[in-house]
């Protein structure tokens, strides 16, 4: 007979369901670690964080549903090369090479611009970026189109579960920022708000300026999930394609090229084999009529005190090996 004074049986089954549920959310939303089993299996892919990746590429391909707009595809452009700038500006030639110097306010500001690119986070960006460096095109180089494949090169390296840690041992100078830690962190975060505005200001422009034919949803997959995957792409492109394509002014030990057209779409970044000759130079296109978008803002910038002390090649690099 049960004594009914004796306190009731723990339950313990929902508990830990709801604190594994809970821990999987945490990993899913947090970009710092990668998963324990990356260390045994580094290059398989990850598939639970990369479930979001799949998304932003599914939701993309609904620009057939929601139509065109003026206003759709101007918000569009315009997060494509704010964010662009944020990452070539920013995340590489900042944070990765430390080319100039600027203020803590607006090292955030920048940050947390690239961060909504959907690109992960500017310490993981910069710790990988310096490791490329170290040892492009070799069998260490994570994303070398060299050693590996063309599509490894592009995408496939991001997705791997040692692909999602982020180093701090290359990154001593920055880890020292707890808000561009929990940007690392929290990165996805960041991009959710992106999408949450856009979605909104789509909804509000559809009911006070129908004259503009835009609405929430429209705005949100052009302004965000079209604009991010072209950016995505473009940015990635630098890995894949400026390391085969090209011409090559430098006897780089890498394979790094020139391409006047990556240049063009990612705002300076192809001209690879002057980055690679010189990598601390706030500007790549060395010479004048090698178009270079960012180094013009960065000039700009400059200017108004925003940041200084801009690294330049010196004349006996610039002209070093092949003729301009």
């Amino acid at each position: 007979m049960n004594n009914p004074s004796s306190d009731p049986p723990v339950r313990t089954g929902g508990t830990n369901r709801l604190r594994a549920a809970a821990v999987s959310l945490a990993r899913w939303f947090d970009n710092s670690t990668a998963s324990p089993a990356a260390e045994s299996e580094p290059e398989r892919i990850d598939w639970l964080r990369v479930i979001p990746f799949i998304g932003l590429h599914i939701a993309a391909a609904f620009v057939v549903v929601v139509g065109f707009s003026w206003i759709a595809l101007a918000t569009a452009v315009a997060l494509y090369a704010l964010r662009m700038f944020a990452i070539t500006g920013f995340y590489h030639r900042y944070f990765s090479h430390r080319s100039f110097k600027t203020s803590r306010l607006l090292q955030f500001i920048f940050a947390l611009i690239g961060t909504s690119s959907v690109q992960r986070g500017p310490l993981w960006w910069a710790a990988h970026h310096r490791g490329h460096h170290r040892h492009a095109d070799t069998e260490h180089d994570v994303h070398s189109p060299v050693t590996r494949s063309f599509f490894w090169s592009h995408m496939g390296w991001f997705l791997t579960r040692g692909g999602f840690a982020t180093d701090t041992s290359r990154i001593p100078d920055l880890v020292k920022f707890p808000e561009l830690r929990w940007l690392d962190r929290f990165d996805v975060l960041i991009a959710i708000a992106l999408a949450t505005f856009l979605f909104v200001a789509g909804g509000y422009l559809e009911r006070n300026h129908p004259e503009l034919g835009t609405s929430g949803p429209q705005l949100l997959i052009w302004g965000f999930f079209v604009s991010t995957v072209v950016l995505f792409h473009a940015t990635v492109s630098i890995n894949s394609l400026a390391h085969r394509f090209g011409s090559r002014r430098y006897a780089t030990a890498d394979n790094s090229r020139n391409n006047g057209v990556l240049a063009l779409i990612t705002f300076g970044e192809g001209w690879h084999n002057n980055h690679h000759h010189f990598p601390a130079s706030a500007r790549q296109g060395f010479f004048w009529w090698e178009i270079d978008l960012t180094w013009y803002v960065l000039k700009m910038m400059s200017w108004l005190h925003l940041i200084w002390d801009l690294k330049s090649v010196p004349p006996e690099r610039k002209y070093a090996g092949a003729a301009a």
